[in-house]
C-alpha cells in the first residue's frame, strides 16, 4: 500500500483552475520505482503488497469529491497518468501527474506527506481499488479494510428499489398490500395486527418477575433522564424593544409511530427509547410495532411497549409496518412522525417518506468505532468491536489506534473470540464485509480520522479519554473509558440508543426529547411598534421589490401612524 499525498496546490504550483482525476490512476511506475521516490515513513512493510510486480503498476488513486487545500477538485470519471517532474526544485519523493486538460497537473509531495497538521496530509493511494478511507487528509493506515463503495452502492440500490414499490403498494392498496407483505416476509397473518387488552395481558404472564423488574429499571433510567432533557428546553419571551414582544414555545408533536426491531433479535430496550422518551416530551398519541418473533408477538417487548406508554401495540414488522403508519392504512391512522431503529429497509423506508412525515434521523444497520490505545488489550475491544458487529450481517466496527501492537493483536484475539461467541455467524460476517482497523500516527489525527468517520458509537478507551471528549465533534453517542461500552447505552444506562449512522452524526444527535418537540415562535407588538418597525419594513420590501409585502407595512403605517405612504409603483425607477 502507497499512501499519496496532494497537497497545498496553491503553494506548491501555478494556478490550477479544477483538476480532475479519476479515483484510481494507473501509475507508470513499478511499485518497486515508486517507493524509491517516496519517503520511507509512508509505506507500511508489514503490509500486504500487490502481486505480479513484473513491469505491473500499483493502483494509485484519489478519492472523488475531495477538496483540498489547495483548491483543486478531484472528481470521479477523469484518467490522469504521471508525467515527467516539471522544471524546478522538488522535494525527495515527489510525484507529478497530469490531469486532462490544458494546466492541470498535480504534485504528490513529501513535504506535505510529512507536515504535522493532518489537513495537509491525504491517504490516497490504494493498489486494489478499495475504498480510500478516512476522506480526511491524514497518513492513517488500513490494516483491514471491508467491501468497497461500489459493492455498497449496488446494494443500496437494490434496496432502494424495494422499498420504492412496496410503499406505493400500502398507498395504493392499504391493509391489503401491509397483509401481503407480512405474509410474505414476516409468515405473518392473524386476524389483526393490533393488540388488544387481552393479548397484551397474556404478554404480561409470559414475563417473570425478575424480567419486569428488569425492564422496569431500564425504563426508570431512560425516564430520568429524558426528564432532565425536557426540563432543559425552556419556553421564552422578551421585549426585544420598546413595544415588541417575541417568543417561543416548545410544543410536543401530536403523534408518534415507533419501530422496534425484533425479528432478528428482541430489541425490548428500542421500546425504552422511543415509548418512553415521546411520553416525556408529552406526545399525545404514540403507536408502536414490532415484527413478530418466533411465529407470535415477543411478551417482553409488548410489555415494555405497554409500560413505556404506548397507546397502540401492533405485531407488525419492515417497511409494511413503518408505511402503514406513516401513510395509514383503512385500519391504521396516519401519524405526524416516525421514530426508531431497523435494518437497510426500514432506515431506507424512512429515508423515503421523510417530508410526508418527520423523522428522527437516519438510523440504519448498527456502528461501532473503538478508539484505542497500548492502555488497553486486544481481548477487550475484540469483545467490544463483536458486541456490535452481531447485530447484523452489514454492521460496520472499526478499530482505530495508534498502536500497531494492539491493532494486530486486536485483530488475532476477533478470530479467536468467533470461535466460541454464540452469534458468530452474524458477527463474523459483518467483520469480515465492513470490519477496519486503522492505525494513525497520534492523538490528533485519531481525533480527524474519527471526526471524519462520523460513526454512531464511539467507545474511547485511552489513558486520556477526556482528551477525545473536548475535541471530537462528530459523533453519535460517547463511552468514555474502558469501564463503560456501547452495551450499556444500548440497555439501559439512561441516553438514547436510536443514533445517526452513515456519517449522519456530522448534522445530527441522535435521538432524545427534543426530537419530539417543535419549538414555534410568536410574536405581538403594540401600535406604536408597528410604525416603528413598519418604516423599516416598508423599506426593505420596497429594497426587493416586493410590492405585496410592502403594502402590509403600509397599511398599518397609515392606521396607526397616519402616514401617507406610496405604493412600490409610485417610487422612482419603478417599472
Amino acid at each position: 500500500l502507497v499512501k499519496c499525498c496532494v497537497g497545498d496546490l496553491r503553494e506548491r504550483l501555478r494556478p490550477v483552475r479544477a483538476g480532475v482525476v479519476d479515483q484510481h490512476v494507473e501509475a507508470v511506475q513499478s511499485l518497486d520505482a515508486a517507493q524509491q521516490r517516496l519517503p520511507r515513513h509512508i509505506l507500511d512493510p508489514g503490509l500486504h503488497r500487490p502481486t505480479g510486480l513484473g513491469g505491473q503498476a500499483p493502483q494509485v488513486g484519489f478519492r472523488p469529491g475531495h477538496r483540498h487545500d489547495g483548491g483543486a477538485r478531484l472528481r470521479q470519471g477523469q484518467g490522469a497518468r504521471p508525467a515527467q517532474a516539471a522544471a524546478g526544485p522538488r522535494d525527495q519523493g515527489d510525484l507529478t501527474f497530469n490531469a486532462p486538460g490544458p494546466d492541470r497537473q498535480f504534485l504528490l509531495c513529501s513535504v506535505h506527506l510529512a507536515h504535522p497538521d493532518p489537513r495537509f496530509r491525504c491517504a490516497a493511494a490504494c493498489y486494489d481499488r478499495r475504498p480510500i478511507q478516512p476522506r480526511t487528509c491524514t497518513m492513517a493506515r488500513h490494516l483491514k479494510t471491508g467491501i468497497s463503495d461500489d459493492a455498497k452502492a449496488d446494494a443500496d440500490a437494490k434496496v432502494r428499489r424495494t422499498v420504492e414499490d412496496i410503499l406505493a403498494q400500502i398507498e395504493t392498496r392499504g391493509d391489503a398490500a401491509v397483509r401481503e407483505y407480512s405474509e410474505r416476509f414476516d409468515r405473518w397473518s392473524p386476524p389483526t395486527f393490533r393488540l388488544d387488552r387481552a393479548a397484551i395481558d397474556a404478554c404480561y404472564a409470559r414475563v417473570s418477575s425478575r424480567e419486569r423488574a428488569d425492564i422496569e429499571f431500564a425504563q426508570a433510567q431512560i425516564r430520568n433522564f429524558a426528564s432532565i432533557q425536557r426540563a432543559a428546553l425552556q419556553d421564552v419571551e422578551h421585549e426585544t424593544m420598546p413595544g415588541v414582544v417575541l417568543g417561543h414555545k416548545n410544543i410536543p408533536v401530536n403523534s408518534v409511530g415507533s419501530y422496534v426491531p425484533g425479528g432478528k433479535y428482541p430489541m425490548v430496550a428500542s421500546a425504552h427509547m422511543s415509548v418512553v422518551t415521546a411520553k416525556v416530551a408529552g406526545v399525545q398519541r404514540i403507536i408502536t410495532c414490532a415484527p413478530p418473533y418466533e411465529g407470535e408477538p415477543n411478551p417482553a417487548i409488548v410489555v415494555a411497549q405497554d409500560l413505556g406508554g404506548a397507546d397502540e401495540i401492533y405485531c407488525l414488522g419492515g417497511v409494511q409496518a413503518v408505511g402503514a403508519m406513516a401513510l395509514g392504512t383503512e385500519t391504521i391512522a396516519p401519524v405526524d412522525m416516525l421514530v426508531g431503529p431497523g435494518n437497510m429497509f426500514v432506515a431506507e423506508a424512512k429515508r423515503q417518506l421523510f417530508g410526508r412525515v418527520g423523522i428522527d434521523l437516519f438510523a440504519g444497520p448498527t456502528e461501532t468505532l473503538v478508539i484505542a490505545d497500548d492502555s488497553v488489550d486486544g481481548e477487550l475491544c475484540a469483545a467490544d468491536l463483536l458486541g456490535q458487529a452481531e447485530h447484523g450481517p452489514t454492521s460496520p466496527a472499526i478499530l482505530l489506534t495508534d498502536s500497531e501492537a494492539l491493532a494486530r493483536d486486536t485483530l488475532a484475539e476477533i478470530e479467536r473470540q468467533l470461535g466460541t461467541l454464540a452469534t458468530a455467524e452474524t458477527a463474523g460476517q459483518a467483520w469480515r464485509d465492513y470490519g477496519q482497523v486503522i492505525v494513525c500516527d497520534g492523538l490528533d489525527e485519531m481525533v480527524a480520522v474519527a471526526d471524519d468517520l462520523a460513526a454512531e458509537h464511539v467507545q474511547v478507551m485511552t489513558r486520556d479519554p477526556q482528551y477525545f471528549l473536548d475535541r471530537l465533534t462528530n459523533y453519535g453517542a460517547l463511552f468514555l473509558g474502558p469501564e463503560t461500552n456501547v452495551s450499556y447505552g444500548d440497555k439501559v444506562i439512561g441516553t438514547n440508543h436510536t443514533l445517526p449512522t452513515r456519517r449522519a452524526a456530522r448534522y445530527t444527535g441522535g435521538l432524545w426529547v427534543g426530537k419530539f418537540i417543535k419549538t414555534c415562535t410568536y410574536q405581538r407588538i403594540t401600535e406604536e411598534a408597528s410604525v416603528t418597525v413598519g418604516e423599516y419594513c416598508s423599506r426593505l420590501c420596497a429594497l426587493e421589490h416586493f410590492a405585496g409585502h410592502k403594502e402590509q407595512a403600509d397599511i398599518r403605517l397609515r392606521r396607526y401612524g397616519g402616514m401617507n405612504v406610496r405604493g412600490l409603483e409610485a417610487l422612482p425607477g419603478a417599472d
